[in-house]
C-alpha cells in the first residue's frame, strides 16, 4: 500500500465519523478504486469541478483539491476529465459497460483518442497541448476508435501502432537521434577508461582527447538540426498562446 493510499484511507476514516459531504466522500472512494474504475472518478470530478463543491470543503481551486486531498497529479486529473467527457461525446456507450464483461479502455488510450480527435474540454479549451495538428482521415480514426474501444491496445501500443500515421516524425529527426546516441556512448566512454585495468595513461589521455574531439563534432551537427526541428514547437506553442 502506498503512502498516498494509506493517507486517503485514513482521510476517508475521519470524514466519514465526523459526517462530511456525501460528493466529498464519495471523490475519495473512487480515488481508491481508480485503477478498476477511472470512468467512475472521471465523472466525479467533472461533477465537482462544475459545480465548485471543492470551495465549500475548504479550497479555493479544483486542482488544489486534487492534489492535496485526491493526490492526483494535474496532468493525470486534466487526462481523466478530457477522457470522460470524450466518451461521453464520442461514446457514450462505452459508459455503460460494467468493465467486466467488456473491458473498459484505459484513460490513457482514450485521452490518445481524444487527441487525434482534436478534442476539446467542457469548458471550451482544447484536451491537451499536444492534440494532432490536423484531423486525421476518416479510415484512420475508424481503425483508431477499433484499436481503442473493441480491441482494447495500451497507450503504448496504440503510439507503435499509430504515431507514424498521426505524428510523423520531422525530416532530420531521426539524424538528430543518432547524433545524440552517439554523444552520450561517447561521454560514457570517456567516464568508464580510468575504471580499466592494463590502459595506460597516455592511452587514456589520448582516448579522451579523441572522444572529446568527436563530441565537439557531433554537437556541431546537431546544433542546426535541434534549431530546424524547434522552430515548428515554437510556432505551435505561440499559436495556442494567442488562442487563450
Amino acid at each position: 500500500m502506498t503512502k498516498a493510499t494509506e493517507k486517503i484511507d485514513a482521510l476517508l476514516a475521519r470524514l466519514e465519523q465526523t459526517g462530511a459531504d456525501p460528493q466529498r466522500l464519495d471523490a475519495l472512494r473512487r480515488t481508491q478504486s481508480f485503477k478498476r474504475s477511472w470512468v467512475e472518478l472521471a465523472q466525479t470530478l467533472v461533477e465537482i469541478r462544475r459545480d465548485s463543491s471543492y470551495e465549500a470543503w475548504g479550497y479555493e481551486d479544483f486542482y488544489k483539491y486534487c492534489t492535496q486531498e485526491l493526490f492526483l497529479k494535474r496532468g493525470t486529473v486534466d487526462k481523466l476529465t478530457v477522457s470522460y467527457s470524450t466518451l461521453k461525446r464520442l461514446a457514450p456507450s462505452v459508459l455503460q459497460w460494467d468493465g467486466v464483461e467488456r473491458e473498459i479502455p484505459s484513460y490513457q488510450a482514450v485521452d490518445y483518442f481524444s487527441k487525434a480527435m482534436g478534442a476539446t474540454t467542457e469548458r471550451g479549451g482544447r484536451a491537451a497541448n499536444d492534440a494532432m495538428p490536423t484531423p486525421p482521415p476518416r479510415e484512420v480514426i475508424k481503425d483508431l476508435r477499433h484499436a481503442v474501444f473493441d480491441e482494447g491496445q495500451s497507450v503504448a501500443e496504440l503510439r507503435r501502432r499509430f504515431d507514424p500515421i498521426l505524428r510523423p516524425r520531422p525530416a532530420g529527426a531521426e539524424v538528430l537521434d543518432a547524433i545524440n546516441k552517439a554523444m552520450v556512448t561517447a561521454r560514457k566512454l570517456a567516464e568508464l577508461l580510468p575504471d580499466v585495468d592494463g590502459l595506460t595513461d597516455k592511452r587514456i589521455a589520448t582516448t579522451e582527447k579523441a572522444l572529446g574531439a568527436l563530441r565537439q563534432d557531433l554537437e556541431e551537427l546537431a546544433a542546426p538540426l535541434r534549431e530546424k526541428l524547434e522552430r515548428p514547437r515554437k510556432r505551435t506553442a505561440k499559436n495556442a498562446a494567442s488562442r487563450e
